[in-house]
């Protein structure tokens, strides 16, 4: 795992910037609302599995991709956070 990987909105952003769409385009064409879309983009919100399972079903890489790329995000957020003190359970 990468110690810091990048928010899965990063690439999708870039993707939809590739192709020439805007937010709302890319939002119609997913099906998706263009806040749920944009909060992804902005880096405020995590993909969902609809989403991820929508920009396979659209071309765009696996569901599973992006979904790996969001549990990566995830956890390197969440070691940053971890407190010392856990203790083994046995």
């Amino acid at each position: 795992m990468m110690m810091n990987p990048p928010h899965p909105g990063e690439l999708l952003d870039e993707n939809i910037n590739a192709l020439g769409l805007t937010i709302e385009e890319a939002a119609l064409r997913l099906g998706v609302s263009c806040e749920e879309l944009a909060n992804v983009a902005k880096l405020q919100a995590a993909i969902s599995a609809d989403l991820a399972l929508r920009l396979e079903m659209a071309g765009m890489s696996t569901a599973q991709c992006w979904l790996r790329m969001q549990i990566n995000y995830d956890l390197a957020q969440a070691k940053r956070q971890l407190p010392r003190q856990v203790r083994a359970l046995c």
